[in-house]
């Protein structure tokens, strides 16, 4: 399981690869997830550093179950990528 935490009104995760490539790998596998899911992260990469954000804008940024079953699914990717 990733280091994710709860702050200000999100889960966050931040992800550090080799490069570039190897980070927007990973972005396209997470938005794949979250069109499955319908529900989207806020997304910052810079170069090799990704920074995920989860949290519910309709129920007024705030974590909710829907968060945490986006994070167990970017967890779930992770494990089989590190397995790969």
């Amino acid at each position: 399981m990733l280091a994710w935490r709860e702050e200000g009104g999100a889960l966050i995760c931040e992800l550090q690869f080799v490069d570039f490539a190897e980070a927007f790998a990973l972005v396209t596998r997470v938005a794949e997830i979250a069109e499955r899911l319908d529900h989207h992260p806020d997304i910052e990469i810079s170069y090799s550093r990704v920074v995920l954000r989860c949290t519910s804008h309709d129920a007024g940024r705030t974590v909710t179950a829907r968060d945490h079953r986006l994070a167990a699914e970017i967890d779930a990717l992770l494990t089989e990528v590190g397995d790969g």
